[in-house]
């Protein structure tokens, strides 16, 4: 195995052979390949019955003589033709500088890609909405397969964990739009109506909205990620060899939570939020609480309640799909996880957003203005 590589050139009927022998590994080549290319003349065949082992830097050796004169292989005992053809798949030309694409091509080109890859992204949401629905349903039908530890768990994650930024961010909101309102009301001597403003604008969107918006960006990206991560890490697929459906221990838990706890979280939202604007008013425009609060009573129809408290549940499914979604289609590399996790809040925030825009008209279409 250690002899160096070595070849003799005859003639054999009239046909120039080249005879190699010995080791064709990188360690034995030694000249060789030097003296396979000062050879001149055509070459016909390449005998390899003497060649005890050859590796791949032999093998493009060799590709590249039978390459320079389109001569044949005989004698192979030791798979080099399949190295051969290995090697010689990689044997492409490399442009250095791409092709020049006129740039309204590659706008058109870059819409096309970004067109295909949404539909293609929200028939798999149908696909997995699809999915999630059979799961529920075998869950349905056979109770002692519904996990209530893990529900409950995520229902401490997505909900009893988020209460603090969420009320933070509430605060401040309603304390944003008291303020901004009364500064444009004040035109016209109508600063009570910041009441109104508050009132109805948290209660029926903003509420519900930003609390989608921070379920999201904590929970869905949070969804996306351990799934991700689960799939890199074979888990999910050591789930299916035991017989254990990945649709009901990990998505059905986490869809169930986010539905549950959605429309809990925006209603305190809209509770904070109210608080918020009412600590503006009292500080900024001297309305007591017990006005302010009076006042919200008269100005604020029950509807607008159930106007958020119907949204909350549907945005929670939108989220939770998406997060589980991005999650489960990680594959090759850690790289992935991230970008399917950035992917899932996008996709979940687009979506709540377009939603909440058919929300609207349909509300205002029964009535519920």
């Amino acid at each position: 195995m250690n002899k160096a590589a070595d070849l003799a050139q005859e003639v054999r009927d009239g046909e120039t052979v080249i005879r190699l022998s010995g080791n064709m590994s990188i360690a034995c080549l030694n000249h060789l390949p030097d003296r396979l290319d000062a050879i001149e003349g055509p070459v016909d065949t390449i005998d390899l019955s003497g060649v005890e082992h050859i590796d791949t830097i032999g093998a493009w050796v060799l590709h590249r003589t039978i390459k320079r004169w389109n001569c044949k292989i005989t004698g192979d005992k030791c798979d080099a033709e399949r190295l051969i053809a290995a090697v010689g798949r990689v044997d492409e030309p490399v442009n250095i500088r791409p092709d020049y694409v006129p740039p309204w091509q590659r706008v058109v080109g870059q819409i096309g890609e970004a067109v295909v890859n949404a539909g293609s992204t929200m028939l798999g949401l149908l696909g997995f909405f699809g999915g999630t629905l059979v799961a529920t349903w075998n869950v349905i039908r056979h109770p002692s397969r519904f996990r209530i530890n893990a529900v409950v768990q995520r229902f401490e994650v997505v909900g009893v964990s988020a209460l603090g930024i969420i009320g933070l961010m509430s605060f401040l909101i309603g304390i944003v739009i008291a303020q901004q309102g009364s500064v444009q009301l004040r035109q016209f001597g109508m600063e009570m109506l910041t009441i109104n403003l508050v009132g109805r604008l948290t209660f029926r969107e903003l509420g519900v909205l930003m609390t989608a918006i921070m379920v999201a960006g904590r929970s869905g990206s949070a969804f996306a990620a351990q799934l991700g991560t689960m799939k890199l890490t074979e888990e999910v697929d050591a789930m299916r060899t035991i017989g254990v459906s990945p649709m009901e221990a990990l998505v059905l838990p986490r869809t169930l939570a986010v539905v549950v706890m959605m429309p809990l979280l925006g209603f305190y939202s809209s509770i904070v939020a109210i608080v918020g604007g009412g600590f503006l008013c009292a500080v900024s425009l001297d309305i007591p609480p017990i006005t302010f609060v009076q006042r919200l009573r008269e100005v604020v129809p029950i509807h607008d309640l159930w106007v958020g408290l119907i949204k909350a549940p549907v945005f929670g499914v939108i989220i939770a799909l998406a997060g589980c979604f991005q999650g489960m289609q990680v594959k090759a590399n850690a790289e992935e996880v991230g970008l399917r996790t950035t992917s899932a809040v996008v996709q979940a925030i687009f979506l709540v957003i377009v939603l909440d825009a058919f929300f609207a008209v349909f509300f205002t279409w029964v009535g519920w203005n």
